[in-house]
């Protein structure tokens, strides 16, 4: 099995948090354990990427734009 770049990953935590989810189901959704998902969750955040309000996280504008591009240079 290939692993995962982090473009991947961070590509999939935005995308299940397109429409605002919790921790764990990000977790749970993107495979990952609690752990990397803290520490990705928090790099998103810092750049701007992704937003924590009421308990959930919600992919910004910004990183909408990130992951069109992403899936444009991944074909």
């Amino acid at each position: 099995m290939k692993r995962r770049s982090r473009t991947d990953i961070a590509v999939d935590i935005l995308r299940v948090a397109m429409n605002g989810a919790k921790k764990t189901h990000i977790v749970y959704e993107v495979n990952l354990n609690f752990n990397i998902a803290q520490k990705y969750l928090e790099m998103l955040r810092e750049k701007e990427l992704i937003r924590h309000e009421n308990g959930l996280f919600i992919t910004t504008d910004k990183g909408k734009v990130f992951q069109e591009m992403a899936k444009e240079l991944k074909l």
